[in-house]
């Protein structure tokens, strides 16, 4: 099923991309294409700012992708604002908790000797928000990566495994604080690089060009928040996660 929240998949392509392609591998070729251009001056912007906010996520969204979409750099609140988003078995954060997931995030790496301990944990996160409608993956490894160069410390993405570290993500989702991530990240956690490795070091990563048809699947829209099937399985997951709030119920 193609994912189509905005629900003019078939007059305006694949989530409103600017050349209006239906071609989901064509699509991935363009963003791939706009990641690597713009990944030098994404880390560049974000070297630049003291302490990093979620307006620099949503910035380094729009830098990285602004070239195939229109809403580059809007959340979910913006782009589908009554629309539950998951990928597999992963429901993703309620829109209105996008924000308030990755705040903690950042608020976690204020403490740079707790970032260095728990890269893993601030990951899950990051991923948790899952604040844009495509894109997520690679916008949250570059914030993540900075992230770990001013604690001194970097992960070898290029030698992970796609599939490996996508369930130890979901484990994380799952049961965030319980050191899914941490565990699998370990290995490749090291000093951090040179600043002009970054990019290189990203670029490397396994899968970071995207692709048609992922480990977990694709996106999928499961309904409106209005369902109260959905409103239950968000309450689910939020005592699941140790949560108190729940904007969907």
């Amino acid at each position: 099923m193609t994912f189509d929240p905005f629900g003019d998949f078939e007059t305006r392509g694949y989530l409103r991309n600017i050349a209006g392609e239906k071609d989901l591998e064509i699509v991935k070729r363009l963003e791939h294409r706009s990641f690597l251009a713009k990944l030098d001056q994404a880390f560049k912007d974000l070297s630049q700012v003291k302490h990093l906010s979620y307006r620099d996520v949503l910035a380094t969204h729009k830098a990285l992708f602004e070239a195939v979409y229109p809403w580059a750099g809007q959340d979910r609140a913006q782009t589908a604002p009554d629309k539950a988003i998951s990928r597999g078995s992963v429901l993703f954060a309620h829109p209105d908790d996008a924000k308030p997931a990755v705040d903690h995030a950042l608020r976690m790496v204020q403490d740079k000797a707790l970032m260095a301990d728990k890269p893993g944990e601030v990951m899950g996160y990051l991923a948790y928000g899952h604040p844009f409608l495509d894109g997520n993956g690679r916008t949250i490894m570059v914030v993540h990566a900075e992230l770990a160069q001013r604690a001194g410390i970097s992960v070898n993405w290029a030698a992970t495994d796609k599939s490996e570290y996508l369930n130890a993500l979901t484990r994380e989702l799952d049961r965030p604080e319980k050191g899914h991530l941490d565990a699998y990240l370990k290995p490749f956690v090291g000093p951090a690089i040179g600043r002009e490795e970054l990019s290189g070091h990203i670029a490397r990563a396994p899968g970071i060009g995207g692709d048609a048809k992922e480990p977990l699947g694709a996106n999928e829209v499961l309904g409106k928040f209005s369902d109260p099937a959905l409103q239950a399985r968000y309450r689910h997951q939020v005592e699941q996660r140790g949560e108190k709030d729940n904007p969907a119920s």
